[in-house]
């Protein structure tokens, strides 16, 4: 199905072309240009050339879940595009018009297809037709967010904003086997809507979950044994899951659920690291949330600026796209306002606050 796409492409006159020119290596250097890039081309029908791919990293260019992002791009919006093969490090990409409906797409190693998701879904979250998204590779991979933070973190904010999500894990995948398979159905908004998340509302509820495939259970009690002692929180609320996967694997998530937002803090486990470093892991994150008034995690704050860019963009005149209250920007947040302006005629700006924290604001520049 990609190559087909790849091989149309091939008639294309690029030096007609007005690229829209991104440096790959800006920022964290990583995938991440990529994808957001990929997105935000989709959306303003802009034509991108992207060079020095992800030169931030010990192995430079496009690897296979990056090809994949590329695939489900070219899915989704009809596009044309040369460069995209293993180890490429320039990749051109000229969007078409957005074509809802059934997505699938195949890493065919761990890779994170969170990741893959996450490329294509805020343009879906606006088509003019419901789609249904079929991903395989990793689900539960240490570099990307895992697919429980993304039902139970991300989804939940992002159909705050007006589109009806539901997601389906048919089978895990975790790091090195992969294999994992889930499916979202997505019934889109004409129009994202912005919201402001300054601050978490009421504790309702908190949790310790081990997730563990063809391994032993003791390594999930072991974990969530750990976690609960050094935190303080009732035994209670742990849960040790034994899940279907392809290869061995095993994370444990703390789960705090606020009012208006929910947290989700995890550990992976690795071989020759003991369980209980794994839970320490995982308690020194929720420590350091706990005890600040943000209302958005690290991970969880570059995810909410595109789509809150995209409400702002969209609603010029009319609305703001939001603001959130986090920690200390990461690398990645910082690379995520570089690329979302290189796109969006939209304010965005961060202020530090007293106490460590910052405010991230979205809005319209009219």
């Amino acid at each position: 199905m990609l190559q087909s796409s790849f091989d149309e492409c091939r008639t294309v006159n690029y030096s007609s072309v007005d690229f829209l020119e991104i440096d790959g290596a800006d920022g964290e250097g990583g995938g991440q240009i990529l994808r957001s890039s990929l997105t935000l081309s989709m959306l303003t029908g802009r034509s991108i050339r992207i060079s020095r791919v992800r030169a931030g990293r010990k192995r430079p260019g496009l690897l296979r879940q990056h090809l994949a992002a590329v695939e489900a791009a070219v899915q989704v919006s009809a596009a044309t595009c040369r460069g995209a093969e293993l180890g490429s490090r320039q990749l051109e990409f000229t969007p078409g018009p957005i074509q809802p409906g059934h997505v699938h797409c195949a890493i065919g190693t761990a890779g994170s297809a969170t990741l893959v998701l996450q490329t294509i879904l805020p343009v879906l979250a606006i088509a003019d037709a419901p789609s249904t998204i079929t991903l395989e590779g990793g689900t539960h991979n240490p570099w990307a967010p895992p697919y429980d933070f993304l039902t139970r973190a991300y989804l939940p904010q992002l159909e705050r904003m007006g589109p009806t999500i539901v997601a389906r894990l048919d089978r895990a995948g975790f790091y090195p086997a992969g294999g994992g398979r889930f499916a979202v159905d997505v019934i889109p908004a004409t129009t994202l809507q912005g919201f402001d998340l300054l601050d978490r509302g009421l504790l309702r509820r908190q949790s310790i979950t081990a997730l563990v495939a063809n391994l032993p259970a003791s390594i999930g009690r072991r974990e969530v044994d750990t976690a609960v002692r050094r935190l303080g929180w009732t035994r209670a609320a742990t849960y040790v899951n034994d899940v279907d996967s392809t290869g061995p694997g095993n994370c444990v998530f703390a789960e705090l659920e606020f009012e208006r937002v929910t947290e989700i803090v995890t550990g992976f486990g690795r071989l020759g690291v003991p369980a209980e470093r794994v839970a320490a892991e995982v308690v020194r994150e929720v420590r350091e949330f706990e005890k600040s008034s943000a209302a958005v995690g690290q991970h969880l704050a570059d995810q909410l600026m595109l789509p809150l860019a995209i409400s702002a963009w969209q609603n010029q005149g009319r609305s703001p796209g939001g603001r959130f209250r986090t920690l200390p920007l990461t690398q990645h947040s910082r690379t995520q306002i570089a690329v979302i302006r290189k796109f969006l005629d939209v304010d965005l700006d961060v202020v530090e606050e007293d106490e460590g924290t910052c405010i991230v604001r979205i809005q319209s520049n009219r």
